[in-house]
């Protein structure tokens, strides 16, 4: 068992740790900006609403990429897959590169989604909440699109993760 005990001085170590215990889906929020394609990875994606149509990621307020990224017309959103560890990774290197060699579609709104994405998701910010030392943004969804086959990238312990597939389960019982 367990105890847990008051400590106003939370390590972010042992935060971090505590944290990555949760897996969490990968996306990709892009758009085209000031004629340049502009994007980042987030592994804070979750469905907020249905009516309206509202998901959110959060974002570090230190991210060099926000401030541009924030003042595109739309976003777009990309649910990756297994097979994206390497782009996630490529999104989180230097600006100048993260969309060498990707596939990838830009609306007439200049919201830039991946090609090969499990889901692609047209938007625009909704709200921005200051959240600590990160800020949640919420996106309106004013489109959607992919065939949702394949399984989604997943970030776990600080790393990427397959996930553990039924039919295995199933046929263990």
């Amino acid at each position: 068992m367990t105890t847990l005990t008051t400590n106003q001085d939370l390590d972010p170590a042992a935060l971090r740790e505590a944290f990555g215990v949760f897996p969490s889906g990968v996306v990709a929020v892009a758009a085209e900006v000031d004629g340049q394609l502009t994007g980042l990875a987030a592994s804070s994606f979750t469905s907020v609403s249905l009516d309206p149509p509202l998901v959110s990621f959060s974002i570090a307020n230190t991210s060099k990429t926000w401030p541009d990224l924030r003042r595109a017309r739309h976003l777009g959103v990309t649910i990756l897959a297994e097979h994206h560890g390497s782009v996630c990774r490529q999104l989180a290197g230097p600006v100048e590169s993260r969309f060498h060699g990707l596939a990838v579609s830009v609306t007439s709104d200049e919201a830039v989604t991946l090609d090969d994405g499990l889901a692609q998701f047209d938007c625009t910010i909704h709200q921005e909440v200051e959240a600590g030392d990160h800020t949640i943004v919420l996106l309106r969804l004013h489109a959607v699109g992919g065939d949702g086959f394949g399984d989604p990238l997943v970030f776990h312990r600080s790393g990427f993760r397959r996930m553990e597939i039924e039919a295995r389960v199933r046929a263990a019982v």
